[in-house]
């Protein structure tokens, strides 16, 4: 049976439908009024394209190069915390995904499975996302499992100096580790196949942090006190590509990339730190004035089609990064709703490819959008 999913919206549709309640709005939701999530998405749908005629768009290609690799797509897998909560056993869709596809996969520091664990399954797809949570001292642990592990990209995640309230979570009583108490065992009684799943894989955990002395996890201990000063430690530290990733401010980005970053990526967190933050396509422009026309920048925050990213690419991004699609997909349908939707998108970028009449992604610059 086909999983009946024509737009990321359909699998949002049928998640929403599969999921108890708190899990699809822990997905689903954002910060404050959840105004900045839907700006996300509107600002994209206000760009336009151009389209052209009588170009020959035979041979196209979505092969793109980005820091140092060719990858079959030019968006991957943003990082997302406990990603096995949109479906049990999600991590390992996502590293079957990305070595199908050949897309990079983005491991968070609060996922649900261990770092040695997705550098295995991804192998050179999977890079490593991390907050300073706790010490400094454990955050550097999870450094040094990931350089013994083979992982050669790094995402140093700085804009979460404080969780923001997410109203949806706090109405649901949603912890991180999960919680049960009698609201959220009836929420799961009325979606036994998640339930029921979900008990029999385990319920996510946080499989890579490390609790306090009380051995409670805490969720904001250390992150606060992140500063300048230890960007120069990390990255003396790490060898490898550092990428800065929750940057919106250009002067920012400017001192990161003087301080030897490698890539900025430009998000707001999709809505859930700062409901009065800008869209991340706003601000992608001014961060390619000012960065210059080399410089790697990666976007994400409101992509939910192909059209926009190849929007994204011609406002100055090198790359996009998705993820809620992606989480909507497996609680639509699992694998075979995840690797739907990614073909969903190559399919969609495709199209518009040959209507904008390029042939290939370094052919995608402001040339492409309509002028007024």
């Amino acid at each position: 049976m086909p999983s009946q999913i024509f737009t990321v919206e359909d699998a949002r549709v049928k998640a929403k439908r599969r999921l108890p309640k708190m899990v699809f709005d822990y997905i689903d939701g954002a910060a404050g009024r959840e105004l900045l999530a839907s700006e996300n998405i509107s600002a994209f749908e206000s760009i336009k394209l151009q389209p052209r005629a009588l170009i020959n768009v035979e041979g196209r290609t979505q092969t793109k190069s980005f820091l140092g690799k060719d990858w079959g797509l030019p968006f991957g897998i943003a990082p997302m915390g406990m990603c096995n909560l949109a479906w049990p056993g999600a991590d390992e869709m996502l590293a079957k995904a990305a070595t199908e596809y050949n897309i990079p996969l983005g491991l968070s520091t609060m996922a649900s499975s261990t770092i040695e664990q997705t550098r295995e399954r991804a192998g050179e797809n999977a890079w490593f996302q991390f907050y300073v949570s706790g010490s400094k001292e454990s955050a550097m642990k999870l450094i040094d499992r990931a350089a013994a592990s083979g992982y050669k990209n790094l995402i140093f995640t700085v804009d979460v100096p404080h969780v923001a309230p997410r109203v949806r979570d706090m109405r649901n009583g949603f912890k991180a580790p999960l919680k049960i108490g009698p609201k959220q065992f009836v929420d799961f009684a009325l979606h036994p196949q998640w339930s029921i799943s979900s008990l029999l894989r385990g319920i996510p955990s946080l499989a890579n942090v490390e609790t306090e002395v009380d051995g409670q996890f805490k969720r904001e201990s250390g992150r606060g006190g992140i500063d300048w000063d230890f960007l120069d430690y990390l990255r003396s530290y790490w060898p490898h590509n550092l990428i800065i990733k929750g940057v919106l401010s250009v002067e920012d980005a400017v001192r990161m990339k003087q301080a030897g970053a490698d890539g900025i990526y430009v998000s707001n967190h999709g809505g859930r730190q700062l409901d009065s933050a800008p869209s991340s396509i706003a601000v992608l422009p001014l961060m390619r004035t000012a960065l210059g026309t080399d410089y790697p920048i990666i976007i994400d925050s409101g992509i939910r089609d192909g059209e926009s990213i190849i929007k994204a690419l011609a406002y100055g991004a090198d790359f996009v990064m998705m993820g809620r699609p992606f989480s909507y997909a497996i609680g639509a349908d699992g694998q075979r709703g995840l690797e739907t939707v990614i073909e969903l998108l190559a399919d969609q970028i495709s199209a518009a490819m040959a209507q904008i009449g390029v042939t290939e992604m370094n052919s995608i610059d402001e040339n492409v959008l309509f002028q007024k």
